[in-house]
């Protein structure tokens, strides 16, 4: 049972809480001045009110092609990818326009443009080519495995000082756009995958071939969004 922590008449002010589990917390008689909450939001009541129904409807009036990243479909998932490969176009030509060197620059400690690319290699290699494809080490040494994984020495990559070029990762990134396509030209989406005994990730279990796909297009579009507000803060410097 994880333990019960209380905060009382403490000042967390400017705070700053990253890959923390809040389930079921309560908070009562706070000041959220200026406050930012950034992450999965599902029950979620604020003085009586559910705020999950009221950040996605207002999620999707902004961003209009988000609701279909959650396609029910196979004709709905090459859409969803279809739309995927055109804003990434537009994302990438802006960062462009950026000195090289700004695309290693990390804004408020969040993945760098180039690791957000690097970090998405990761996302389809672990879910597309090892989960649902079967390759048991898809990895190239640019991917970059999320902070919270446990390191795996001479199992998966992680080399958080590698500085490759912004094409270097592009052309990296071109092969697995491409295979994920390839995989939506004729997959079963009701089918579950085979498991991969080799040490890696995800680990060896059998994974609905909807929840990998689905795992993958969260990636794309969030971290989209987290690199074009990135990219805002790099322009205005």
């Amino acid at each position: 049972m994880a333990t019960v922590t209380e905060f009382i008449n403490q000042d967390l002010s400017r705070a700053r809480f990253r890959n923390v589990d809040l389930t079921r917390a309560q908070i009562r008689g706070v000041v959220l001045d200026n406050a930012e909450i950034d992450g999965y939001i599902t029950g979620l009541t604020v003085n009586g009110v559910e705020i999950e129904p009221l950040v996605e409807a207002e999620l999707n009036r902004r961003y209009p092609d988000r609701a279909k990243m959650k396609p029910t479909d196979l004709a709905g998932y090459r859409e969803a990818w279809t739309i995927l490969e055109k804003l990434w176009a537009g994302t990438v030509d802006r960062a462009r326009r950026l000195p090289p060197e700004q695309l290693h620059e990390r804004v408020d400690d969040e993945y760098s443009f180039i690791e957000t690319l690097r970090h998405l290699l990761f996302a389809t290699d672990a879910w597309v080519l090892r989960a649902i494809l079967g390759n048991p080490s898809p990895w190239s040494p640019l991917d970059l495995p999320h902070d919270e994984m446990p390191p795996m020495p001479g199992v998966l990559p992680c080399d958080r000082t590698a500085r490759p070029s912004l094409d270097e990762v592009l052309a990296l990134r071109a092969d697995r756009m491409a295979t994920v396509r390839r995989v939506l030209d004729d997959i079963d989406l009701d089918a579950t995958t085979t498991p991969v005994t080799a040490p890696g990730y995800p680990g060896p279990n059998a994974y609905p071939v909807r929840r990998c796909l689905g795992a993958v297009l969260n990636e794309e579009w969030e971290h989209r969004l987290f690199a074009e507000r990135d990219l805002d803060t790099l322009t205005g410097r």
